[in-house]
């Protein structure tokens, strides 16, 4: 049975697109079949996998305003096992389009219905609004993450989002559950970051992943090239970060409940704290295992010894050893 995850925030630029597409290729690199859902306008996740938005001739605006049949418009994608349903700049129109038609909420809902039994996880990049898009993306998920910025602003809209939460409980009788929040855009010289992170941890205890997303200039030029960090810089600080976030999913696969992803002051104190200098040039060799997948320490051991014993690393060689 497939688990569908929305990352949302209505505040923009807090790293959902980022977060989406990587989690999504090491998901894939750890032997899951996933799906990516780019609801966001933007295309950020589409481009961010190597498609050319204003290059499609169907796409999600198409599923979910003139009844494409959602496995008609996904593509596969650069990474095995991870597939696309793209989107472009039309899609803005389908939340004024979708207001005056019947069961508006759940058009994502039924198109992915579809396609679910095809895919081990369906992840989908919101918009940053709380509008209709959102809603839809919202009422098609089993779970949420909230990426949030390691800045004060960051903090302001998540009860916003999360009384969002309760209305469609409430009013559409849809159960969806916070999985975590996720820190994004660290920098452990910022004490402003710092601040954020504590506050996170005091004000929703139980709700925070262990795996804090640092500043990284991989992640920021991945996109440009149309490659996640799995395929661009897989032993960038970034590329640790987003495996062991995903690891840490992973580990919640059998669970009904986020408190195994529960991270305590103390535990994300010391992930701070080992959180390496966002101006660090040289990527360390060995990838770092959590305690969700102690069966990767011997991974790291076998990975950093071929990287200190060989010049390059084959990407095919990097996918065969996680």
């Amino acid at each position: 049975m497939s688990r569908t995850i929305s990352f949302v925030n209505q505040k923009g630029g807090v790293g959902k697109s980022t977060s989406v597409v990587n989690v999504g290729a090491f998901l894939a690199a750890h032997g899951k079949s996933v799906l990516v859902v780019d609801l966001d306008p933007q295309a950020n996740s589409t481009s961010g996998l190597g498609v050319d938005p204003y290059q499609l001739e169907w796409h999600l605006y198409h599923v979910l305003t003139n009844g494409l049949l959602p496995e008609e418009a996904i593509r596969k994608t650069g990474v095995a096992g991870l597939d696309l349903l793209p989107t472009n700049t039309n899609l803005a129109g389908a939340g004024i389009e979708l207001v005056t038609q019947p069961n508006r909420e759940f058009r994502l809902r039924e198109a992915l219905s579809r396609v679910s039994t095809n895919y081990d996880y369906i992840l989908i990049d919101s918009p940053p609004s709380l509008g209709l898009l959102t809603i839809n993306g919202l009422v098609a998920s089993d779970f949420i993450v909230i990426p949030v910025q390691c800045e004060y602003y960051a903090l302001e809209g998540i009860g916003h989002l999360l009384k969002t939460i309760e209305l469609i409980r409430d009013n559409l009788g849809h159960n969806i559950n916070v999985l975590g929040a996720v820190l994004t855009m660290y920098d452990k010289r910022n004490r402003l970051n710092r601040d954020v992170v504590k506050e996170m941890n005091r004000n929703f205890p139980g709700r925070v992943f262990n795996s804090v997303i640092p500043r990284c200039v991989s992640l920021a030029e991945a996109p440009s090239f149309g490659k996640t960090i799995l395929q661009y810089d897989l032993y960038s600080k970034g590329g640790k970060a987003y495996r062991q976030l995903a690891e840490e999913i992973l580990g919640l696969e059998n669970v009904g409940a986020p408190e195994t992803s529960v991270a305590t002051e103390a535990v994300a104190e010391e992930n701070i704290l080992n959180t390496e200098d966002i101006n660090s040039s040289e990527p360390e060799a060995g990838i770092v295992a959590t305690e969700a997948s102690n069966e990767f320490v011997d991974v790291e051991i076998v990975t950093t010894l071929a990287v200190e014993n060989s010049p390059e690393v084959s990407l095919e060689d990097s996918i065969k050893q996680i």
